[in-house]
């Protein structure tokens, strides 16, 4: 702190305050006015306090060289009055709230330096005036939520030293006049949005010393001029989608290297496996493998780096799921991130006390593991954990494990199944008071089984303070031996408070429980489950008789409704009609060959959906008996829950779970006011949950499921546009030994494959060319049966296969989506769902082949082998 005074003005008869430094002194309040009184203030340095308000416009009277503003409580936008100090050559306001457009009139501050935004919450585009700062030397944007493209003046800012736009929402490519930035040192872009780009060409870089080039959609080999960086100490291409082999010559200077989660092939250079430097391979492609490395902790990760294709006696943990190298035993998981062994709820949860992370996997036992990657920034020396012992809650949330960009924790050896994934949070490294240290804001994503289930995660903020704790809950399901948890910094929130390297994701303890019944899983035990299902069927049918639905007695039998409810809870219809209004029209959802569906309200407030159908209907009642018992046994995150069922009087019903935003088709083909805007990952989202739901119905459960009728119409949204699949009035036990259909065919006309429809012939490759023509009809937005028989018009499938031959497959493409979607990734899935609808049942894949494609960069082509 000091206050310096220059007193050589007139003749030195008279002092005036020049210099003001008050950092790092907690300092509350807001921003005096008063300053702007100080005719002959240079510097004005309030960093690391805790000032909030607004910055006085009256500042822009001040003739400042430098105003440091950096972490405070600062809220509202940047006043354009401040485009008035042309003296100004440092503005620094990063780790504040300040919002709004970024104002233009800055581009008028022909002297300025240093320009540091980052961790705010500006809008907009980078203003084309910024074109003019043509002495920028600093210039970072980090978290704040930025958007449009990477604009091509930054080629004009040749002074650059230190450029940073990471985790803002603008996208790519990186210009091509960024190579015009020859001084660089440091440069940092991650996670842009957009369509893939090419490696942007950064020769004649001779300074630079950070070079960080992560989730930038980069489709691209590694260029061999970066060895020639003879500065170059970090490198992270992470995540992005580079292929070929690493040069042999890039490695000979650097200390920290991140080429994850790409798809490099070829074999891993020696100078990397003989490294003891910070070097991740890991989430590749290579084929050829290695000898030297064992699945213990080392300073190379290689996790999961091979190629699905190499031998078997390549090492478990190089391949990809990493597989059980055992017998997969396992259905339960509790660990102390960060902290020793402590006991909960009478759970043990085992001790992760390594300290290591950098490029770290680390195999304690053969029940977890985790891998870690990434260096903080201006931190190297950052600790991987962290402990506070006055947390509230159980003990396991005074410890923390910590990663500066991505780590990811694996349940290893586990029995197929649905799990409830528990993931315990408390923010542990800000402090709680109206201090500096409080004002930090972590920001990450996570994701579980390779899907997103929380974006932009803020622990402090769900768990309603610092110190205080919160839980994430996933039902999942494991179909192989594998769970894997990943969390991950997309490059928001502060950077630099309390200090440099506290950020990125944050996790106090894991646990894991099986949603199934434990215990020895023979084929006795499934056969048993079968039997008692069709019990339960029987009785269910002898009920219906009972009740007359079926031309019997109407008798009501308590132990036989007492039989229903256990299998799905039983709702009584007086009940039902005060929560849908009596059956309100206003409060009708949908209507379907069943029977129409209602919203309705039970008095604790929860919303379900009720299915109705008249006991007139014979096919219904079928149909009914058939919905009971096969999605009771049914639980997956992408299929519709059942709450259970009512038959009094003459009414037949099914509770739903009541999913806000209706159905697909209704989002794709409804009417103008029906339909939503789903974007493109959206999309691609929900083709990958429907393959997910179908995947256990066929592969997964314990009752092998063909659904018989997938279709847009009965794929349901949401809230989050989630996808379930539901109505499983059609669907049938997968007999292997009984193919043919005797009884009636049933299904959709346009969804249906032609063996069944034809000949009758049923297995769950039905499903796979339905689920084919649904995807076909995401991506294109059309419905297959909307070319009415009068009009001449060339069949939906038809017309995907004659743009395939012809090279234009990309016309199917649905045209809203402008040029806002992945060309690569819109052509891989038409090419998948061509291949799922193909007139040969035997040349489509698997569905759980499907699921894996989506993960893969290789063309559908690849599943012609499955089984």
């Amino acid at each position: 702190m000091y206050v310096t005074c220059d007193c050589s003005f007139s003749n030195k008869s008279g002092c005036h305050v020049t210099n003001i430094q008050l950092k790092a002194l907690n300092l509350t309040g807001e921003l005096p006015s008063e300053f702007s009184k100080l005719a002959y203030l240079r510097e004005l340095q309030l960093a690391q306090n805790y000032i909030g308000g607004t910055i006085p416009i009256s500042f822009g009277q001040l003739p400042l060289k430098i105003l440091g503003l950096m972490g405070n409580r600062l809220s509202g936008s940047i006043p354009r009055e401040l485009a008035n100090i042309s003296t100004l050559e440092e503005l620094n306001v990063q780790d504040n709230q300040l919002g709004g457009p970024l104002p233009p009139a800055l581009g008028n501050l022909r002297s300025l330096r240093t320009l540091l935004l980052s961790a705010n919450n500006f809008i907009g585009r980078i203003p084309e005036s910024f074109s003019a700062l043509k002495n920028l030397s600093e210039f970072t944007i980090d978290g704040s939520r930025l958007s449009g493209k990477i604009p091509g003046f930054i080629g004009n800012w040749t002074k650059m030293t230190t450029l940073d736009l990471q985790g803002t929402s603008m996208e790519g490519p990186i210009p091509s006049s960024i190579s015009h930035l020859k001084n660089l040192i440091e440069l940092r872009i991650s996670d842009l949005n957009g369509s893939v780009s090419s490696f942007p060409d950064l020769r004649g870089m001779a300074n630079i010393k950070y070079l960080i080039l992560r989730n930038c959609l980069i489709t691209d080999s590694v260029p061999a001029y970066l060895a020639e960086m003879k500065s170059l100490d970090t490198l992270d291409l992470s995540f992005n989608r580079l292929s070929g082999k690493i040069p042999d010559s890039l490695g000979s200077r650097l200390e920290y290297l991140y080429l994850n989660s790409n798809f490099l092939s070829g074999e891993i250079p020696s100078w990397i496996t003989d490294s003891k430097e910070r070097f991740d391979v890991s989430y590749n492609n290579f084929t050829k493998p290695t000898t030297q490395y064992i699945c213990q902790p080392l300073s190379v990760n290689l996790v999961a780096s091979h190629s699905s294709s190499t031998s078997d006696s390549t090492l478990w943990c190089l391949k990809k799921d990493l597989p059980c190298p055992g017998t997969a035993k396992y259905h339960s998981l509790f660990i102390n991130c960060g902290g020793p062994n402590v006991t909960s709820g009478g759970r043990e949860y085992e001790a992760d006390l390594v300290e290591e992370g950098w490029s770290y996997f680390y195999n304690p036992t053969d029940r977890w593991a985790y891998s870690s990657s990434g260096v903080f920034m201006r931190n190297d020396n950052s600790k991987f954990v962290a402990k506070k012992t006055n947390v509230t809650g159980e003990e396991y949330y005074q410890t923390a494990r910590l990663s500066p960009s991505s780590l990811k924790y694996y349940g290893l050896c586990l029995q197929k199944g649905s799990y409830k994934v528990r993931l315990h949070f408390a923010e542990i490294q800000f402090s709680d008071d109206a201090t500096f240290s409080g004002i930090g804001r972590r920001i990450f994503d996570v994701s579980i089984q390779g899907t997103v289930v929380r974006k932009d995660f803020n622990v402090a903020e769900e768990a309603g303070g610092i110190g205080k704790n919160t839980t994430l809950e996933q039902d999942v399901t494991v179909n192989g031996s594998t769970l894997e948890i990943h969390l991950y910094w997309a490059g928001k929130g502060t950077t630099a408070v309390p200090d440099w390297g506290v950020y990125g994701p944050l996790i106090s303890a894991i646990s894991v429980t099986p949603n199934f019944e434990t215990g020895v899983q023979s084929t006795l035990v499934v056969a048993g489950i079968v039997v008692a299902s069709l019990v339960i069927l029987g009785l269910i049918l002898v009920a219906f008789r009972m009740k007359g639905f079926l031309g019997g007695k109407d008798i009501e039998d308590k132990e036989l409704r007492g039989a229903i409810e256990q299998q799905t809870g039983y709702f009584s219809l007086r009940r039902i009609r005060a929560a849908t209004g009596n059956f309100d029209r206003a409060n009708k959802i949908g209507e379907g060959g069943f029977g129409p569906v209602y919203k309705g309200v039970l008095p604790d407030g929860q919303e379900i959906a009720v299915k109705q159908l008249s006991s007139k209907s014979k096919q219904g009642n079928r149909e009914f008996i058939n919905e009971i018992g096969m999605i009771s046994a049914l639980q997956h995150p992408n299929l519709v829950k059942l709450y259970g069922c009512c038959i009094e009087g003459n009414q037949l019903l099914l509770v739903y779970e009541y999913l806000e935003n209706n159905s697909l088709a209704r989002a794709l083909f409804g009417r103008d006011a029906q339909r939503l805007n789903l974007d493109w990952p959206t999309r691609k989202k929900i083709v990958l949950e429907i393959a997910r739901g179908l995947t256990y119905l066929h592969e997964e459960s314990r009752l092998k499921i063909v659904h018989r009728d997938i279709k847009a119409t009965n794929v349901l949204l949401d809230r989050d546009l989630n996808a379930k699949i539901s109505d499983f009035g059609l669907a049938k036990l997968d007999e292997e030994e009984n193919t043919h259909i005797s009884t009636r065919i049933a299904g959709t006309v346009g969804y249906m494959a032609p063996e069944y429809a034809m000949r009758g012939y049923l297995t769950d490759k039905a499903d796979v060319y339905s689920f084919g023509i649904v995807a076909l009809e995401i991506v294109s937005g059309k419905s297959n049966t909307s070319c009415m028989p009068k009009e001449e018009c060339v069949y939906f499938l038809d017309r995907a296969y004659v743009l395939q031959e012809q090279g234009n497959l990309l016309e199917m493409v649905d045209p809203t989506l402008g040029t806002n979607y992945s060309k690569q990734e819109a052509l891989s899935m038409l090419n998948l769902a061509l291949l799922c609808s193909n007139q040969s049942p035997t040349l489509r894949p698997s569905m759980s082949a499907v699921v894996s494609s989506m993960f893969s960069p290789e063309e559908p082509k690849i599943l012609l082998s499955c089984p």
